[in-house]
């Protein structure tokens, strides 16, 4: 049961990094330059409708993880597509897609068509071209797309409860808003999915996108050791969600960065950084909050807005994980590197 979750969390991790990282290294760069360079325009929309392909992405990465076939990869991709819910029909019969979908019910989907196409094995022989891509939208895919309300009424209530914290004192809300990001992260849930849910927005968007801040930071340092410099940049650049597999395995390894979570979430409070809902669930990818910040703060981009920004977002959870890290690692000897360990073979 141990192998199977690796190797699911580690297919999940690597359609995440795929589908996401061109957006964030290039969405906030492209919007800049589209003024001056309209036919950019292509090339920020291709960057948001490959994130709506990530279902696909995922179950084709967990396939690969499994070492199936090509034929049975392709049938774990369609498949997590179905479950998904990353596709929908309007009234006027054109069909949309919903941001990256539901990720937790993309990876049961996925988990299930494994398992499916597993246990088909080689019974459909010279048939298998034929009957496992469509047996895999009808079993496995139908059995993930029915498991999604469920999904989604259980994301809803994270929301909720996040939505409730609001009301607390701004230093306190700030604390717990940050951990709670800082962990939902590095889970199938969507940080940007119950952030744009309960629409949160003013201290605790910015409360929230620096747990994700100190989450994607932290993981960096962390891991560099163990992975190589590029792999590092991007649990900032992209998302920490690449350590999901170290995290649901390996609890502990994320100690460092949940108390820097906690010290930036009652700095948000106390400095009054703000964002919204959208920014909320991005860290430093794309540089989405540090810009939503600046555009919100009183004054704009002066130069004490800027200091603020460069402090918080970059000098104090580089210097705080640095120092955590390394207490729990070498006077704890609660960490080591190889737990960051990612292997994207």
């Amino acid at each position: 049961m141990k192998e199977f979750l690796k190797k699911l969390l580690n297919g999940i991790s690597i359609g995440v990094v795929v589908a996401l990282i061109p957006n964030a290294l290039l969405g906030e760069l492209l919007k800049l330059l589209i003024p001056y360079f309209p036919p950019l325009q292509h090339v920020l929309d291709i960057t948001v409708f490959v994130m709506s392909l990530l279902p696909v992405l995922i179950g084709a990465m967990v396939g690969i993880s499994f070492k199936l076939s090509s034929i049975q990869t392709a049938s774990v991709g369609i498949a997590a597509m179905v479950g998904s819910g990353v596709v929908a029909k309007t009234a006027e019969g054109l069909y949309t897609l919903n941001g990256i979908g539901v990720v937790v019910n993309t990876g049961i989907t996925a988990a299930l068509a494994v398992l499916f196409v597993q246990f088909v094995g080689n019974r459909l022989k010279a048939y298998s071209i034929l009957l496992l891509p469509t047996l895999s939208i009808l079993i496995p895919g139908m059995a993930g797309y029915l498991l999604l309300p469920y999904i989604k009424s259980s994301t809803g209530l994270i929301g909720l409860g996040v939505e409730k914290l609001t009301t607390l004192q701004p230093v306190i809300m700030g604390m717990v808003i940050a951990i709670i990001f800082c962990l939902i992260i590095l889970s199938p849930i969507s940080t940007v999915g119950v952030a744009t849910v309960i629409s949160l927005s003013g201290i605790g968007s910015g409360a929230a996108n620096l747990g994700i801040v100190a989450a994607g930071i932290g993981l960096a340092i962390a891991s560099y050791k163990a992975n190589s410099l590029g792999t590092a940049l991007a649990h900032v650049l992209g998302s920490p969600k690449i350590q999901m597999g170290n995290f649901i395995l390996k609890p502990k390894i994320v100690m460092p960065m949940v108390i820097t979570a906690a010290i930036l979430g009652a700095l948000s409070g106390i400095l009054n950084i703000q964002g919204t809902p959208y920014s909320a669930g991005f860290g430093l990818s794309g540089l989405v909050g540090p810009m939503n910040y600046l555009r919100l703060a009183a004054g704009g981009w002066n130069g004490e807005n800027i200091m603020i920004m460069i402090s918080t977002f970059f000098v104090i959870p580089i210097i705080v994980n640095t120092l955590l890290i390394y207490l729990f690692s070498k006077k704890l000897k609660m960490i080591k590197s190889e737990d960051y360990k990612l292997n994207f073979d």
